[in-house]
């Protein structure tokens, strides 16, 4: 898939799924999930204050009707009852509305709702469009692991495989991103690339190509990496996802392609039980509804 809107596509042909909206009584996610609904994607039911919903829904044009509405006043209430409903079976796919991160997440990793699996390791995948790059980028991590180590960037990379092979990308090319390419021990983030890389090297991460470490304009441009002298990559110019190495160095990268370099993205929790969407309250509504189209087209 080249684009966005392919995955849009592909989730429709594969189906309506079951969207268990967790407060989702802001404009941007009703009109995202509506958007949703109009293309064939979903069938969903939205947990929050049902005057606000209702009232939203009038202010969109949106038929409230539409949507399933279960009253819930309290966010971290609204989040426990579609969590639940999503486990029960009810639902197919939980999103995030207008409610915190933190308070989303508690909800998914709560231990006794049974949506995240015990010793596993809970991430976020985004894919990014946008005008500076010939292809979909996947990335993680930008909004769970703060400094994931070696053994999360082991998951991180059999997720990222995992969403690639929905994007139809049999063997992902994987950038572990750092400050420079150069293998440096004393810094983390390089000596944990380089073991990546000959990890993958040997098959033990599965169908993937890594390579590390990767400035991110080597994994991202061929100009780049031919007059920097990189050879023998695989990855570099060409990634189709990117490692990277800390929380903060993912977020921004999230935040500049999509604010600053006008992109669109879509974006999912990845080590659940059932795929979850995690959008910013900041994101497009378009965007929203690219992320409900992975999530959906990730569902089993």
């Amino acid at each position: 898939m080249k684009h966005l809107s392919e995955i849009v596509d592909a989730a429709r042909a594969r189906g309506r799924k079951r969207l268990a909206v967790a407060y989702g009584q802001d404009s941007h996610t009703i009109e995202a999930v509506y958007d949703a609904y109009k293309d064939g994607l979903v069938e969903a039911t939205l947990f929050g204050d049902t005057e606000v919903i209702n009232a939203t829904c009038k202010e969109l044009g949106i038929d409230p009707a539409t949507f399933t509405i279960v009253e819930e006043k309290n966010p971290a209430k609204a989040v426990a009852a579609a969590v639940k409903a999503v486990v029960a079976g009810d639902a197919d796919v939980l999103m995030k509305g207008l409610v915190s991160t933190d308070v989303y997440m508690r909800g998914i990793l709560n231990k006794e709702a049974g949506l995240f699996p015990p010793k596993g390791v809970l991430s976020h995948i985004s894919v990014f469009e946008w005008a500076g790059y010939h292809k979909l980028l996947l990335a993680s991590d930008i909004a769970v692991l703060p400094l994931p180590d070696l053994k999360q960037k082991q998951a991180l990379i059999k997720y990222i495989a995992q969403v690639a092979k929905t994007l139809e990308i049999d063997t992902p090319k994987i950038a572990c991103i750092a400050a420079m390419e150069l293998v440096n021990a004393n810094i983390p983030a390089m000596a944990e690339a380089a073991i990546l890389s000959k990890m993958a090297d040997r098959g033990q991460l599965g169908n993937v190509i890594v390579d590390g470490p990767l400035s991110l304009d080597i994994a991202l441009y061929k100009e780049v990496a031919e007059h920097k002298k990189i050879k023998g990559s695989a990855v570099a110019g060409d990634a189709d996802a990117l490692l990277f190495p800390n929380i903060e160095a993912g977020n921004v990268f999230f935040k500049s392609v999509s604010h600053i370099g006008g992109g669109e993205l879509a974006a999912m929790v990845v080590g659940t039980n059932k795929p979850c969407v995690l959008t910013s309250r900041g994101d497009s509504a378009l965007s929203k509804k690219y992320s409900i189209a992975l999530a959906c087209l990730a569902a089993k």
